[in-house]
């Protein structure tokens, strides 16, 4: 019997979400876990987004609520909630894995927005596999403050709403403390769902998993003669289009496993990510990944590998091999053209040109042999533009000369443009604050000492990435010799 959860009788205030709608829960009982989320001891409010608040409807008040507080640490789920925790399988690190599931995270239902909300570390789960449902108070930050600069860099991705924290002590490689982030967005189906069903032979369960993504995400698909064969090569577009953001801005996932990627093509799961201080093609971020597979230069051939994974699982419906691969066909053009884009607007290049591709391979040599600072690189290259002084960009190489010699080439290409417009598409397209891994370690520890000052402060610089605020440069700024001691691991 579903359970469903209701406000006491004795709370006046009027309900913060109303008209759930069932959504994914439609899909029935094959496809997940009803289940009460767990309580946590002494909640408080550690971070909250305003701007996620409006997009799901809530009440103007919601962050001066109790209520609230306790909906989103699981305490007291909002009226008619049915939270339940979906089952999926996939391949971690290149090995299959078996039946995963929502081992920490519950999703509370799909709001009339057309939201679905759901608390990461509420409890265990049936698909907890040994571990203890808790997310801490470190990692949560990390996942909000992400997913909230992502958001405002225009990279697709999951959203938070808020954090949470309680007193309660969780054991990880240290000693640390409960949280939950209320994570939204309109689906979190993955890869991995699909592969569940296919790996069981459960095609009928798979035909509908598929029949409820086209109909609800994809609907131009089913005018296709072969749906899935469509829905496929969809998913693999905007998956190409999601990685090539993610390479022009520095961005590294860290754990790019099948069940970690998003059948909307949005960034999901934030662990041991990272923005890239120095350029370095081959840096790993995840000091679990032992093997260098999630690799910063590797992320869009492992994001095809994880497609070929999608592939398969939907070739029972796709019925034809090659129609199967015909679909993939298109994501490395779709990957070239959407990062060369990026690449030409960060440059201030408004057209395509011949020459572009030796211009951009060329940086990107002299970037990684200097492990130059990548975000504060473009960001001195779009003020050299605007003011044509360039030596505050020299500085930043040891190659003096492989510069120069660069730097002609870029402006024989600049020249045929109007210098105002690039420097502005520029100024608009490169970020001046970046979510490095010593801003959010600052936050973290502040934060730890029931501190969110420094939380709040970053949160709003990067809810802004492209103003530059004055009294805050040191959050643009080199970051400091510990940084590179930051390990970041899956439990991160």
């Amino acid at each position: 019997m579903s359970q469903v959860y209701a406000t006491p009788a004795q709370t006046t205030l009027p309900p913060l979400l109303a008209g759930w709608h069932d959504g994914f829960a439609a899909l029935g009982p094959a496809f997940f876990t009803r289940l009460h989320p767990t309580p946590l001891p002494a909640p408080h409010w550690v971070g909250m987004s305003a701007e996620v608040g409006r997009l799901l409807g809530l009440p103007d008040d919601w962050q001066l609520r109790e209520d609230a507080l306790q909906f989103f640490t699981g305490n007291r789920p909002p009226l008619g909630s049915q939270p339940l925790a979906s089952v999926y399988s996939g391949h971690q690190f290149g090995v299959w894995a078996g039946q995963l599931g929502d081992g920490r995270a519950i999703l509370l239902g799909e709001t009339a927005t057309g939201q679905e909300v759901q608390l990461k570390g509420c409890g265990r789960t049936p698909y907890s596999r040994m571990g203890d449902g808790r997310a801490v108070l470190r990692s949560s930050i990390r996942e909000f403050l992400c997913s909230e600069a992502m958001a405002a860099l225009g990279i697709p991705t999951t959203r938070a709403l808020c954090v949470t924290g309680s007193p309660q002590p969780v054991q990880r490689e240290e000693l640390e403390t409960a949280a939950v982030v209320t994570r939204v967005a309109p689906s979190f189906i993955r890869f991995g769902h699909f592969e569940h069903f296919a790996a069981r032979g459960q095609h009928a369960e798979l035909r509908q998993l598929a029949d409820y993504v086209i109909d609800r995400y994809y609907p131009e698909c089913r005018a296709d003669a072969n749906p899935c064969a469509a829905l496929l090569r969809a998913v693999s577009e905007r998956t190409a289009r999601l990685i090539a953001l993610w390479q022009a801005v520095g961005f590294c996932h860290g754990v790019m496993n099948t069940d970690n990627m998003s059948i909307l093509g949005l960034t999901v799961d934030y662990g041991p990510f990272q923005f890239l201080d120095a350029f370095d093609p081959g840096h790993i971020c995840n000091h679990s990944d032992h093997q260098g597979r999630y690799a910063f230069d590797r992320q869009p051939g492992v994001a095809y590998w994880n497609l070929l994974c999608l592939a398969r699982a939907l070739l029972p419906l796709i019925e034809d091999v090659q129609q199967a691969q015909a679909a993939l066909d298109s994501y490395e053009p779709v990957f070239v053209d959407a990062f060369m884009a990026r690449l030409r607007a960060k440059l201030g290049l408004r057209q395509a040109r011949a020459g572009d591709e030796a211009l951009m391979d060329g940086l990107q040599r002299l970037l990684s042999a200097g492990r130059v600072d990548y975000p504060i690189f473009w960001r001195r290259l779009s003020h050299a533009v605007a003011t044509s002084e360039f030596e505050p960009v020299r500085d930043l190489f040891a190659d003096r000369a492989g510069f120069d010699a660069w730097l002609l080439q870029y402006q024989e290409l600049l020249a045929v443009d109007d210098r105002a417009l690039a420097a502005d598409l520029m100024l608009k397209t490169n970020p001046h604050y970046v979510l490095r891994n010593h801003l959010g370690e600052a936050a973290i520890r502040a934060a730890k000492l029931g501190d969110f000052s420094v939380l709040q402060t970053l949160q709003d610089l990067l809810a802004r990435p492209f103003d530059e605020r004055p009294g805050h440069e040191a959050y643009a700024d080199f970051p400091p010799d510990w940084a590179s001691h930051i390990s970041i691991s899956c439990s991160s």
